[in-house]
């Protein structure tokens, strides 16, 4: 198996870019008290080792930032290490609505030189809403709808249940995944071009319809070592089914079964003034 280094350098950028008249306050080394107004900024540093592309048998690692934001005053909120970028327009404790937001690294030769032949795809930004539903404290629902842009123009959706037990600083949560695309999406990751089968000479055409292409499981551990800095584990396996499982990409040049690990840390600090 190799293993390849992404860094998302556009997001980093977008850090940088946080006001210069911005007051932040770190929460663990301050003897201040915490205001009763502004924002709690939450930074994290994310690290991912995963199939290089969907239905590969061989692990690509990545490395990118995200940012989150709460009122001070609120509960740190749940969010499980395969959500989607997150922006709530609607937010309670039961139900939160918004927008999502992931991105979606291509396929290359460079990637797999088995895929001589194949035509690369793209990376892709996938632009959605979401949607999560807290039925019980320790059970949450949510659901994606996304479409993707770059590098396929299709539908995508993911579907995830999580029980969340937090015992002192622990917060364990583990839960069944489900994953849909339509036919652009399956066509794009699973599909055999004929000119692709004609060229590489180990698969023949493939055309794929749209559906359920996966089902799977998460898991994640987190430790808050203080109210400034915390720390995430994860595990997630997706299984391939239907036409994604029979794509000749999966069965002759990659797998069905399909692992992702990845670890984090997080750092959270006050803001006030805006």
């Amino acid at each position: 198996m190799s293993s390849r280094f992404r860094l998302l350098a556009p997001a980093l950028v977008a850090g940088m870019l946080l006001p210069a008249t911005v007051q932040a306050a770190d929460l663990l080394f301050s003897p201040q008290p915490v205001a009763s107004s502004g924002w709690i900024v939450t930074a994290t540093a994310n690290g991912k080792i995963g199939p290089s592309f969907p239905g590969s048998d061989e692990f690509s690692a990545i490395v990118f930032p995200s940012f989150s934001l709460r009122r001070v005053g609120e509960p740190k909120r749940f969010s499980s290490p395969d959500d989607g970028f997150s922006l709530p327009l609607y937010d309670t404790s039961a139900i939160r609505f918004g927008i999502a937001g992931r991105f979606r690294g291509g396929r290359y030769l460079e990637t797999d030189p088995r895929l001589f032949g194949f035509k690369d795809v793209q990376w892709a930004v996938e632009p959605g809403v979401f949607l999560e539903w807290w039925p019980l404290d320790m059970i949450r629902l949510r659901g994606e709808l996304r479409h993707g842009v770059h590098g396929y123009h299709g539908f995508v959706g993911d579907l995830g249940l999580d029980i969340v037990s937090r015992i002192g600083p622990w917060t364990l949560a583990a839960g069944p995944r489900l994953s849909l695309g339509d036919a652009d999406f399956t066509e794009t990751y699973f599909g055999v071009r004929p000119f692709e089968a004609a060229i590489n000479g180990l698969v023949p055409p493939y055309k794929p319809s749209g559906g359920l292409y996966s089902v799977g499981v998460s898991t994640a551990l987190s430790y808050d070592w203080s109210p400034a800095w915390s720390t995430t584990v994860s595990v997630s396996y997706a299984r391939l089914v239907g036409d994604a499982a029979d794509s000749p990409i999966v069965t002759r040049f990659g797998s069905e079964n399909q692992f992702t690990f990845g670890a984090s840390v997080s750092y959270s600090f006050q803001t006030s003034g805006w």
